[in-house]
């Protein structure tokens, strides 16, 4: 497993691969597609995010990793975790060739940030309720009805393989807002 860059919108050759419409996985989840997984898987954990498409660290590939550290664990998490006690949180998802079946009329914004956009959130409406189809890391095809942040953490991946950023979803004041502050933010760092 390899920690890889991830493509940030500061930069243009950057955004064009993220402007960039992903192609479809050809023959299934092979030990190639799930080499990148893991790295990807790794790469989001070391940024650290909670999600994580291929666009983002230059592979044109429709294939997501997620983990919104939501395994259950004997005792629950009521006060702040150890560090051993989020690890055990994990819950990492894979998803290849993911689409999205049917959504919900029901609306649900939430504040959403990307490891692209760095340093900026905004409020994002999206449907409250998705019903999703995908491989998984075994090759498996499933189907099931997601919500809440699992569901936006979905589109917002999508969006991804499709060339879509969040603040694509915004006005165009708030848009430019971010770009500005991301640009500032590449400019302090360097």
């Amino acid at each position: 497993m390899a920690i890889r860059r991830i493509l940030t919108i500061d930069n243009a050759a950057d955004l064009a691969v993220l402007k960039s419409v992903a192609a479809p996985v050809q023959g299934g989840v092979t030990d190639a597609v799930r080499a990148l997984m893991d790295d990807m898987l790794e790469t989001m954990y070391d940024a650290p995010g909670i999600g994580l498409a291929a666009p983002q660290v230059g592979e044109l590939t429709r294939v997501v990793v997620m983990d919104l550290g939501d395994k259950p664990v004997e005792g629950g998490a009521e006060e702040a975790e150890t560090e051993e006690e989020a690890l055990e949180r994990r819950n990492p998802r894979y998803f290849v060739n993911p689409e999205i079946l049917w959504s919900s009329e029901e609306m649900f914004s939430y504040e959403e940030g990307c490891l692209s956009i760095p340093t900026y959130y905004d409020a994002v409406e999206r449907p409250a309720r998705v019903r999703v189809r995908y491989l998984n890391y075994q090759g498996a095809t499933i189907e099931e009805e997601i919500e809440g942040l699992y569901a936006v953490c979905f589109q917002h991946e999508l969006d991804h393989l499709n060339g879509v950023l969040f603040i694509d979803h915004l006005s165009r004041l708030r848009r430019d807002r971010a770009v500005t502050k991301v640009k500032k933010h590449a400019r302090m760092a360097a």
